[in-house]
């Protein structure tokens, strides 16, 4: 379903819509976010939810991009929360406590020369979420629940 169509649902109705993302596709990444952001705009979220929502699923984004073989984003809003679930294949996240430091990174150089790998994504997501849960298994993939409730006071 598009998501235009998506749009002009009721917001009393629940509003799901699944994305795939490619690793390594670095022309493309950011493109899952940005729909979600106009959705949200469209819609008549508030501008400080839209923020939220904007940071935590671009920088979820992005680690599918940077790190995974694939994955999924599967976004559902609600009257009350907005609920993003990403799900990726990929080498997994060994030690998850270092990878939740800010500034720890993993990044290669290449990913850095285009201006990636500060080490901020994970800890980003978990600032601008009210709930975060995130699972990783080594060789399988990580898995990242995000929850943004809409009358948060966590602006």
């Amino acid at each position: 379903m598009k998501l235009r169509k998506l749009a002009k649902m009721a917001i009393e109705n629940r509003i799901e819509h699944s994305f795939v993302i490619k690793g390594k596709d670095f022309g493309n990444a950011g493109n899952v976010s940005t729909k979600i952001k106009d959705l949200l705009k469209e819609i008549g979220i508030p501008p400080s939810i839209i923020r939220r929502v904007a940071i935590a699923t671009y920088e979820a984004e992005m680690n599918v991009v940077m790190y995974a073989n694939h994955g999924t984003l599967n976004f559902a809003l609600t009257p009350q929360k907005i609920e993003i679930v990403v799900d990726d294949r990929g080498p997994g996240i060994e030690d998850i406590e270092l990878a939740m430091q800010e500034g720890y990174s993993t990044a290669t150089e290449e990913m850095r020369e285009m201006g990636f790998g500060a080490g901020m994504g994970l800890p980003n997501i978990k600032k601008n979420s009210d709930e975060f849960e995130i699972t990783s298994e080594v060789n399988k993939g990580t898995k990242l629940r995000i929850v943004i409730y809409l009358d948060s006071k966590n602006e």
